[in-house]
């Protein structure tokens, strides 16, 4: 164990090194033979005290347009521009994939990340494939889109760009302000019937959103967006999500006024998820951030969860069961009529698609 004064905490990982990082290990995933913890003998001299830098990969995928046929998801089609998310949202429900790399769902998810070099390319080669029917395409479902990364890099502009040009249309889910970057793109294809956007709001406590989600948008920020979204005639709803027992669910009347007062049309939940690894390391932050709270929220957690910290069957994974989760969502669907939330459920267009030219086509004589 670390000496009570050492700069390691129980994790075995220094704080400074940390710093800003929303996990607080990085063990091995699932999939590993072994699994290496770093530990402080109490002589401070790991090899490697340098803080967790962001590393970016470039990756030249061979897919990009993903399908499930889940019934509780409302989309048959997404991309996921980047792989990993600095964000480092302690709850992320997608960082057990980042063990496929065989690499850490902790620290390394947030801070040794994917880009699709290739993204835009690969899309129009998708959507001119023989035989495909044009269906909603939603982006921000895994990993954050709009995080950090896309300043430089850029892949979901000319995602966008892509989309835009061949009419097809687009559901865009972020907690990042960086989507009002994009307004031109969006309030174009809105204009069209072909985009809409949702921002995920959490909480509206900067300090509570702070340690969850250190490298997001500020609450205030997403709720401006929003505002943004809206007055550029893009239809915008807001996720409150993920609601966590005892932690925020006590904001869900509070994001849906404040949403709707910025001009928000729609508005869905998602119970707090904890698949795979990402339950012990929400476990580790609630002890680290909110010890005198972990024992009451998981209690909770565990109600709607049959007893476990999860239960991933459909139709249970995103609600949970039991009266206090039916207490929640009676509670968002009364807070989204009073507030005039999904009234009307804004549906996208399909008829406008423009199929890509395929290589070696000619063009038709006739207009």
């Amino acid at each position: 164990m670390p000496a009570p004064d050492s700069p390691f905490g129980e994790a075995g990982i220094a704080a400074a090194r940390r710093r800003g990082r929303g996990a607080s290990t990085n063990d091995g995933g699932r999939f590993e033979p072994l699994k290496r913890v770093d530990t402080d003998d109490g002589w401070e001299v790991l090899d490697d005290l340098a803080p967790f830098a962001r590393q970016v990969i470039d990756e030249r995928a061979r897919h990009i347009i993903t399908r499930n046929a889940s019934p509780d998801i409302s989309f048959e089609q997404s991309i996921n521009p980047y792989q990993g998310c600095e964000h480092g949202c302690a709850y992320c429900f997608a960082r057990p994939t980042h063990a496929y790399w065989g690499l850490s769902p902790g620290l390394d998810f947030e801070t040794r990340l994917f880009a699709k070099t290739n993204a835009a390319e690969l899309l129009e080669k998708e959507l001119a494939a023989p035989g495909y029917k044009p269906k909603i395409i939603a982006i921000g479902t895994n990993t954050d889109p709009y995080q950090p990364i896309e300043r430089q890099r850029r892949i979901m502009r000319r995602v966008l760009e892509v989309l835009e040009a061949h009419s097809h249309p687009v559901a865009v889910l972020t907690k990042s302000a960086l989507i009002a970057r994009d307004l031109d793109i969006l309030s174009r294809m809105a204009g069209k019937g072909l985009a809409k956007a949702a921002l995920s709001v959490t909480t509206l406590d900067h300090r509570l959103s702070r340690a969850m989600e250190p490298r997001a948008a500020a609450p205030q920020r997403r709720i401006e967006t929003i505002r943004l979204l809206a007055a550029a005639g893009i239809p915008t709803a807001v996720m409150v999500a993920p609601v966590i027992p005892a932690l925020n669910d006590g904001e869900i009347e509070k994001i849906l006024m404040s949403a709707a007062a910025a001009g928000a049309r729609e508005a869905g939940y998602i119970l707090l998820r904890l698949p795979l690894e990402v339950s012990a390391l929400f476990r580790q932050w609630l002890h680290e951030k909110m010890p005198e709270r972990a024992g009451h929220v998981m209690s909770l957690l565990q109600d709607m969860r049959g007893g476990k910290d999860y239960d991933s069957s459909w139709g249970q994974r995103m609600r949970g069961q039991g009266p206090y989760a039916w207490m929640l969502g009676r509670r968002f669907e009364l807070a989204a009529k009073r507030f005039g939330l999904n009234s009307k459920k804004v549906v996208l267009r399909t008829d406008l698609f423009a199929c890509p030219r395929r290589g070696g086509e000619q063009l038709t004589l006739f207009a």
